[in-house]
Formats: C-alpha cells, sequence, structure tokens
C-alpha cells in the first residue's frame, strides 16, 4: 500500500446543491476549510448584519509565498452566478489580495499556510443568499483558478421546526429515516409557496443525496409543513469510521503504524471490513475532521506534518461494475479519481492513499453504481435507524419581481 497519491481532477466550476462546497481545481492545494466563528463543527453559514466571522483557510504546498486574490460572487439557490451587479450585493471592492501567509514550521512537507476573514476592511457582502470564493494566483490570472468554496449568508425572516424519525413512508425503525419540517413565516409575506420558495435538505454536508425540489403538504396562513414527502426518505447509514494522526512517534486511535518513507511520513489503517450487520456507535463528527498535532507550540494550522494516509477495504462479495469512494469533509463529498478505491489483486482489497495534514478524521465508503449521482452506503457501512446524523434546512425565497433569491431560513437538527 505505497501507491502514490493521485491528483485530484479538474472539476467545472460552480458551486450549486449538486456540487461540491468546496471545488480543487489545482493539485498543490490541500486542507481548504471554511470556519465560522472558529468552530470547526457549524456550517458555512453566517447571519447577514450580525458579528459572525467567516473563515476561509487553506495549504499551498510550498514555501514560496504567492500573491493569492479572491474573488466573490452572488449565486442563486442552484449555484449559478446571479444577475446582480458587484455594487448590488458588496460594499467596498471585490478581487481583493490574501494578506495573510504563514510557512510551515519543522514539517517535513514545507507549505503554506494562508487564511482570510470574512467580513473584512477591503469587502463585506450586503445581500443573504450563496456565495462563492474563488481563489486565484495573480501571476496566473483569474482564468486559472486554484480552488472554489462556497458559502451562505441568511437573514432569518421564518422559523423552522423540525425533527427527525426512524418512522418513515417507507420502513419502521429499520434502514431509513425521514426529515419533517414546517416553516412559520407570521409577518413575512409568502404569497405563492410552491413558485417562490426553494428549499434543500442536505445530510451529514454531503451533496450528492440532498433533497431538493420540495412543495408544502399543508400550507395555511402563516405556516408552511413539510409532511411525508419521499424526497424527505434518507439512508440512515452508519456512525462515520474515526482516526487520528495528531502524534507522529505513535499510532493513535484507527492507525495501525506510523513510518516515515522520505520524503514523506506514511499512516496505515487498519483493513477495514463491511458493518453491514450491526449497528456501531460511536460519538464522531458526522464527516468533519479538525486538523490537530498535540506537540505543536503555537498553532497546528503550520506545525501540523502531512502524511500519506493508506486506507483499504475488503467487501464482502464482488464488487460488480461501480466504485467504491472514500466520503467525508476530508474528500469533500466528491467521487474523483483521487478518492476513488482501486483493487489490488495481490491483497484482495480495495486501496485508496490520500495526502493529509495531521488531525482527527471522519469517513466513511459509499459505493457509487453506475450512471448513478448519489452513493450509498448499503454495501460499506449499512443502514440502521439509530444512526445519529445531522440534517441542514436551506429555505430560499424569490418573491415575484426580485433579481436574486433570499436565504431566509437555516435549521440544523439531529436524530
Amino acid at each position: 500500500m505505497k501507491s502514490i497519491f493521485t491528483l485530484l481532477t479538474l472539476l467545472p466550476l460552480w458551486c450549486g446543491v449538486h456540487a461540491q462546497h468546496i471545488r480543487l481545481l489545482q493539485p498543490q492545494f490541500h486542507t481548504v476549510r471554511l470556519r465560522v466563528n472558529g468552530d470547526f463543527r457549524l456550517p458555512p453559514v453566517i447571519r447577514l448584519g450580525s458579528d459572525d466571522r467567516l473563515e476561509l483557510s487553506f495549504d499551498g504546498l510550498t514555501h514560496d509565498i504567492h500573491r493569492y486574490r479572491y474573488i466573490l460572487t452572488h449565486c442563486d439557490a442552484e449555484g449559478t452566478p446571479s444577475d446582480l451587479s458587484e455594487t448590488e450585493y458588496l460594499q467596498g471592492f471585490n478581487d481583493n489580495l490574501i494578506e495573510t501567509a504563514d510557512p510551515s514550521v519543522n514539517t517535513t512537507l514545507p507549505y503554506t499556510h494562508y487564511s482570510l476573514m470574512l467580513p473584512n476592511r477591503d469587502v463585506s457582502p450586503t445581500l443573504s443568499g450563496n456565495y462563492r470564493i474563488t481563489v486565484y494566483d495573480e501571476d496566473e490570472g483569474r482564468d486559472h483558478p486554484a480552488f472554489t468554496a462556497c458559502f451562505k449568508i441568511v437573514e432569518p425572516a421564518v422559523q423552522i421546526a423540525a425533527r427527525v424519525s426512524s418512522d418513515t413512508d417507507i420502513d419502521r425503525n429499520k434502514t431509513h429515516q425521514q426529515v419533517s419540517f414546517t416553516l412559520f413565516h407570521k409577518g413575512y409575506s409568502i404569497r405563492h409557496p410552491g413558485q417562490e420558495l426553494k428549499v434543500y435538505v442536505y445530510q451529514n454536508n454531503r451533496t450528492d443525496n440532498r433533497a431538493g425540489g420540495l412543495t408544502p403538504s399543508f400550507v395555511g396562513a402563516d405556516q408552511l409543513r413539510y409532511e411525508h414527502n419521499r424526497a424527505l426518505i434518507f439512508e440512515a447509514g452508519n456512525e462515520y469510521r474515526r482516526f487520528e494522526t495528531v502524534n507522529l512517534h505513535a499510532p493513535m486511535r484507527g492507525v495501525d503504524h506510523i513510518s516515515y518513507h522520505a520524503p514523506y511520513y506514511h499512516a496505515t489503517l487498519p483493513i477495514d471490513l463491511p458493518r453491514l450487520l450491526n449497528y456501531s456507535y460511536d460519538q464522531d463528527q458526522n464527516g468533519r475532521f479538525l486538523i490537530r498535532y498535540d506537540r505543536a507550540v503555537e498553532s497546528s494550522d503550520i506545525e501540523a506534518d502531512y502524511l500519506l494516509t493508506h486506507f483499504a477495504f475488503r467487501p464482502s462479495a464482488p464488487l460488480g461494475a461501480g466504485s467504491f469512494y472514500l466520503d467525508g469533509d476530508l474528500t469533500n463529498h466528491t467521487f474523483t479519481e483521487a478518492n476513488r478505491l482501486v483493487y489490488n489483486a495481490d491483497e484482495d482489497w480495495y486501496e485508496c492513499t490520500l495526502l493529509l495534514k495531521q488531525g482527527a478524521y471522519n469517513y466513511q465508503y459509499l459505493y457509487l453504481a453506475p450512471e448513478a449521482t448519489a452513493g450509498t452506503t448499503s454495501r460499506s457501512e449499512g443502514n440502521f435507524h439509530e444512526t445519529e446524523n445531522e440534517y441542514l434546512i436551506l429555505v430560499y425565497h424569490r418573491p415575484f419581481g426580485e433579481r436574486y433569491d433570499r436565504l431566509i431560513g437555516v435549521q440544523r437538527i439531529g436524530n
């Protein structure tokens, strides 16, 4: 399992509900993160006009400091750029320099850690909705972006009461979970909900299985109910698998051994087996990761090293025509060659190697059938109604005559 990591495939440049929240477009960029108020557990959503701060950070794999710039683009609910001029959704100037750049300290793999905060003295968004950050190297120009990252700004106008149940419209206390919710909009006018609203529900930050195209099952004077909707039934999955590489000198949780083969450290995880028979309780972070080096003096952001991390999965039955993929925030919930598992005939397992910064990670395996757009845990993790999943509900509103989609409600719930 010493295969070198695969470069990320270049992919279309947009951030709609069908696309990933973070899209890497050049292979030298790693660990792109969006954090709200310094909390890695929060979704990338800030409140309009509040003191919320969004931090974008990333690593460029060189000590040569580059002049990276960023552009903010307002998008509609589907992720297409809105029909607005920059002056309508931004205060200040667009296309600004990322000024914070810190070289790594005492790492075997040199990198530079870049970060910026939004809003800042240069630019401040003035409208709610979806936003795309495009980062590019000043020397290469705007036509050669490094990556895009998407965040959201909400102007709370509705209240959302939601619940998750294992008593679904297709089974009871078995393999699925169903989301139901009610929008309360007293004092806020929604005249034609079916035409004016766009509502989406995400499970554990995944974009492949998101629910959209939702219409209310009940329309009242001040409330809208979304109940008994087949689109709101999700595979329950299992708790995420976990591993920690916070210590380079001793294997921690979920790591079989750590070794050094110039020029990289290597972390080899135990062989993973399917979990189709039993629910595996664990206090996971629903697919997230936290960068951490236990011997960092000042900051793990610049003192944590990178390791080639080796995954191996041995399914219980022949794969067939589809593929297994590593899923979680560590892969930005993508289906690319970089995180597709490849069969190793000598060892009779499927394997994948990723270059990952030291930290604590969640991951799972998804099976993607040919021509499918959504992965399934049915052949790798199993599906159990007890699984503690996290769901994010987003409500967009575009009244007749308006030119952009407002984000008027956000609710995060777990079962």
